[in-house]
């Protein structure tokens, strides 16, 4: 990669997707970059870092071939580059994925690495991380396995395969020519790109796709969704979908091979990690509210509004409570004129669970069917939770009580927000709740219709 293309991923690591590709658009027009392929996820769903069109390779008004264009494009999922050994003493689990990077260790993939790590356990199997667009880091891994108290029968393996650039070399000595693959192998992808970048290079039997969203969402109707709908459809290989509600969803919005060559699971929140901490005496309650202003599926701009509107009409009363914004890339923002938030960004796992664990009330908002992560791991922590309705998703109390679901507009909000203050006000009912929860708390447990089904599909 050259210096141009060294400053521009400078640049979008610091100020994020959406603003890299406001510079694609301006250095290339949109009849080039288009939009990008992917909006940023992490870190209640995938880890998606991922690496934006090399302005660097295609700039400079030159002609360019239509296949290189097209390449750019759908860089993250040029395929694996694989060669094949001879098979080895005892079977792997290969997850592909973008990133083990510090800022993608929640949710979605502490998923995956869980389910792939439980599953080489079942299967007396190596457990090997791919993946794409980071180094992937040994330390990051123990950290998750750790936290749930998983120990791997075999040592684990760590592999950098980042997609190839025509003309360039691999600027690091972790990555190599090639992913090695033999006969015995089980590879678990991450998201529809993974997905894609899998399939040309192993054998579709051999692929679990892993589906912690409906991933078409992610897109307005164009490339990116056709290209994730074609991937969605595929018969050949096996999905496991997170939560039943994601799953029926899928089903019946046109994946019905689902029923045929997917299942489910719920996702698990140990005790020993997600609590109710001590609180300091006589301090303010302390509202959370997840802002990730560039997921547009997080809906950041909805959220401060029905913030800033909850401040001025003392739903959220300052001299009560504290307001603590949690995510990544939040603006320097205040409410009711002049009340600064408290930002939280860079979070460990460790530090989100303990954050979790002194919160009163949440507001939390997905604009998709998944309920997503963080209402989850509040309630499991002992907060009351504020989300949206969407779709199947119209009530969540099966995992809580303590999870109140709000159509999406203002004034809903605002009464869910009036209903979350008395609520969390309300110590008796609220604790009452939390000790109803129908939140597991073991991933062993959650994973072994799964794994049953895996092992025996081999």
């Amino acid at each position: 990669m050259n210096e141009r293309g060294r400053r521009f991923l400078a640049f979008w690591k610091e100020h994020g997707t959406a603003a890299a590709a406001r510079l694609i658009r301006a250095k290339l027009g949109d009849a080039i970059a288009g939009r990008p392929i992917f909006n940023e996820l992490a870190p209640d769903n995938i880890a998606v870092d991922t690496t934006p069109v090399d302005v660097a390779a295609i700039a400079g008004g030159q002609p360019t071939p239509a296949s290189e264009i097209v390449r750019a494009r759908f860089f993250a999922f040029q395929p694996l580059e694989t060669y094949v050994i001879p098979k080895a003493s005892i079977p792997r689990v290969s997850l592909v994925t973008d990133s083990i990077g510090d800022g993608s260790l929640f949710g979605g993939v502490g998923t995956a690495l869980l389910l792939a790590a439980q599953l080489a356990n079942r299967m007396n199997a190596t457990l090997r991380i791919v993946t794409r667009t980071e180094v992937p880091s040994a330390s990051n891994a123990a950290q998750i396995l750790r936290a749930y108290g998983i120990q791997l029968r075999h040592e684990i393996q760590l592999k950098f395969s980042p997609a190839a650039r025509e003309g360039s070399a691999c600027e690091t000595d972790t990555a190599t020519a090639g992913l090695d693959i033999h006969s015995d192998e089980t590879f678990i992808t991450t998201s529809w790109w993974t997905t894609a970048a899998t399939l040309p290079s192993v054998p579709h039997a051999s692929i679990i796709y892993l589906l912690q969203e409906d991933e078409r969402m992610f897109y307005p109707f164009g490339d990116d969704r056709v290209q994730c709908e074609r991937i969605l459809n595929n018969q050949d290989i096996r999905f496991v979908v997170n939560t039943r509600l994601l799953y029926d969803h899928l089903v019946a919005d046109g994946l019905s091979h689902l029923k045929r060559n997917g299942t489910w699971f719920e996702p698990a929140f140990p005790k020993a990690l997600f609590h109710e901490r001590q609180r300091e005496p006589g301090g303010k309650k302390r509202f959370f509210f997840y802002a990730r202003p560039n997921n547009e599926r997080n809906l950041f701009h909805f959220g401060l509004n029905v913030i800033n509107r909850a401040v001025d009409e003392g739903i959220l009363d300052l001299n009560q409570w504290d307001i603590l914004l949690v995510g990544k890339y939040i603006p320097n923002v205040t409410f009711g004129g002049s009340y600064i938030p408290q930002r939280c960004e860079g979070l460990d796992w460790e530090a989100y669970a303990e954050l979790a664990g002194t919160i009163d009330l949440g507001l939390c908002l997905m604009y998709t069917p998944h309920p997503s992560y963080p209402p989850l791991d509040l309630a499991a922590s002992g907060a009351v939770v504020v989300t949206n309705k969407f779709a199947n998703k119209q009530d969540l109390s099966s995992y809580s009580r303590n999870i109140i679901c709000a159509e999406l507009n203002t004034d809903a909000s605002l009464n869910a927000l009036r209903a979350g203050v008395a609520l969390a006000d309300d110590k008796e009912t609220r604790a009452r709740n939390f000790a109803a929860n129908g939140l597991g708390s073991d991933w062993t447990q959650s994973f072994e219709p799964i794994l049953q089904l895996l092992s025996m599909a081999r």
